[in-house]
């Protein structure tokens, strides 16, 4: 296999290449000139540089590709730009679809998108035969990534290959997102942390991405999987890192205090473009909006078999301790 990896130094992207050159695939890396390269370092991958939006940097990255790997995205909750994450997870996935359609042979799109397409689903835990019924959006991330699905649907309607998956919470010990509030507890520095009965579905990050090439490798096209290991409350996930640390759990912050502080700062952060470490859209995610779900799917079909819960906690908690 021949593939195309967007956003090939974030996260995900990065572990894909990883995995892909590790099973002796050929594997070309859109990034930007600016990008942070660091987690590339001795990888075997060609780069070509250029923005998401960059018709010309496309063509060039998906000569002879068999698979476009696509997981460029501006991920961030609360105070966002949200027309840069407009940019980048609509049109910038708009112009990826562009490009495939113009290559002679068009090659297969695996999207990485997220369960919060779905929106909040009221307790109920869900297939990928949900149909939304959340009214409005819980954040521009979420809206940007529903519209950018939508037109990965459409690329399949037109009569292109194209598979999705939709991962839950995405961990690893190099997570950029949840990773430091993890190495903060692990230090011992957590004491409290709001919405500790909030449930969620997790992966690890390597889980994902073998999940993302058996999708490239079996999946018919137009098909949809939820990337899950299983679900866990937010108390329950820093009991099992703690168990495996040595740490006391944090205890669950005072809802109206959490709600209270919030509420004064978000104006605060809107006034001066100041993404607040709590605010009211944060404060929405953590009690207001859950997304149930369910990766049985993907285990069924794809012959997906990720790591436990547990094991994805407990590894993380003893590579981090250990470095």
């Amino acid at each position: 296999m021949k593939a195309l990896v967007t956003g090939a130094n974030g996260f995900t992207g990065s572990h894909l290449v990883k995995l892909l050159v590790a099973q002796g695939n050929g594997v070309v890396g859109l990034v930007r000139r600016t990008s942070d390269l660091s987690r590339l370092a001795a990888v075997d991958v060609k780069l070509i540089y250029g923005d998401i939006t960059d018709k010309d940097a496309l063509n060039q990255a998906m000569a002879a590709v068999d698979v476009v790997f696509h997981t460029a995205a501006c991920v961030d909750l609360g105070i966002v730009d949200t027309a840069r994450m407009e940019r980048v997870n609509v049109e910038g996935t708009r112009t990826v679809l562009a490009a495939v359609k113009a290559q002679p042979t068009p090659p297969k799109l695996v999207y990485c998108s997220t369960i919060g397409i779905y929106g909040d689903t009221a307790g109920k835990v869900i297939d990928e035969t949900y149909q939304r019924t959340q009214v409005g959006f819980s954040s521009a991330y979420d809206e940007t990534k529903y519209n950018a699905q939508q037109l990965v649907n459409q690329h399949v309607a037109d009569g292109f290959a194209a598979v999705s998956v939709m991962p839950g919470g995405i961990f690893g010990a190099d997570d950029p997102h949840f990773g430091p509030v993890i190495k903060l507890f692990l230090k011992g520095r957590l004491p409290l942390w709001p919405g500790c009965d909030r449930i969620t579905g997790i992966v690890h990050v390597d889980d994902l991405v073998q999940a993302m090439v058996l999708a490239a490798e079996k999946a018919p096209s137009g098909e949809h999987f939820i990337i899950s290991a299983g679900e866990l409350s937010i108390g329950e996930m820093f009991q099992i890192l703690g168990q495996a640390a040595g740490v006391k759990a944090p205890a669950d912050a005072p809802k109206p205090l959490v709600r209270a502080i919030g509420g004064f700062l978000d104006p605060i952060g809107k006034a001066f473009a100041w993404n607040a470490p709590l605010n009211n859209e944060l404060v929405h995610y953590i009690y207001d909006r859950c997304v149930r779900i369910s990766g049985e799917k993907a285990m069924r079909d794809l012959g997906w078999q990720p790591r436990s819960v547990p094991e994805i906690l407990t590894g993380i908690a003893q590579e981090l301790t250990a470095n």
